[in-house]
């Protein structure tokens, strides 16, 4: 990475920290304002073209890899195929709640809870853009899964 590269991420980084002290300086009267919107809106962009690069990355190295006749190196990419193919799932799944979050924004749903209707939070969206619920709900949400689970292999 050149020096200009690493220049520019430097900016870049400072000023979406000033945008980010901006929006959760703003009162609570202002939550999901046009400004706000936008700002996570682009955030959302930015990581979707992110990782739909990665993706089209993963997929060329998978499919330009040969296969090799010697079994080491047979298992080697298979294991490297399988890791590749889990983080790929993930970050399709990512993209589905990456898209599902724009559409919440066009329809002015972004930033509330889906269960309590209660705003989510900038700081939580700051950190999750693509949070559906509030941290009460996903609490109640996460305990009910470890009951489920817990209940289930007892």
């Amino acid at each position: 990475m050149n020096v200009k590269m690493v220049n520019a991420d430097a900016q870049r980084a400072s000023a979406d920290k000033a945008c980010v002290e901006q929006l959760l300086a703003m009162p609570a009267s202002d939550y999901m304002n046009d400004e706000q919107l936008r700002f996570f809106r682009q955030r959302l962009l930015a990581e979707r073209g992110e990782i739909e690069t990665h993706l089209r990355e993963m997929r060329d190295v998978i499919a330009s890899r040969e296969r090799d006749s010697d079994e080491s190196d047979q298992a080697s990419f298979e294991e490297e195929l399988r890791l590749a193919l889990r983080q790929a799932d993930r970050e399709s799944r990512l993209l589905k709640n990456i898209e599902s979050a724009l559409k919440r924004i066009e329809s002015g749903e972004y930033g509330y809870c889906e269960e309590t209707g209660e705003p989510i939070g900038l700081p939580r969206l700051m950190f999750r853009p693509t949070a559906k619920l509030c941290i009460e709900a996903k609490e109640r949400q996460e305990q009910q899964e470890h009951h489920y689970r817990k209940a289930r292999w007892e």
